[in-house]
């Protein structure tokens, strides 16, 4: 009996262990459109995050930060048609 008992609690504890083992199922691929929406707000969320470094910059001088935004804002167009383009 005390034989059965200690089989029993092995066989149980092996199944657990091999069931934690289990990989998850893996995570659906989201879609052409989803992936692109992200991308995009992902853009958005650092270009705002850029103007705000730039302006609030406590060294640069107006002229300086009118330059960068310039720039900024140009690389941001460029990267916006990208993605247009790739969708």
């Amino acid at each position: 009996m005390k034989k059965l008992l200690i089989s029993a609690v092995l066989l149980v504890g092996l199944s657990f262990s091999a069931y934690g083992q289990k990989r998850p199922p893996a995570p659906p691929h989201p879609s052409k459109s989803q992936l692109a929406n992200s991308k995009a707000s992902e853009l958005d969320k650092r270009y705002r995050t850029e103007k705000k470094l730039i302006l609030n910059h406590p060294l640069a001088t107006k002229k300086m930060k009118n330059d960068q935004l310039k720039a900024l804002n140009v690389r941001y167009q460029n990267e916006k048609k990208l993605l247009r383009a790739a969708k």
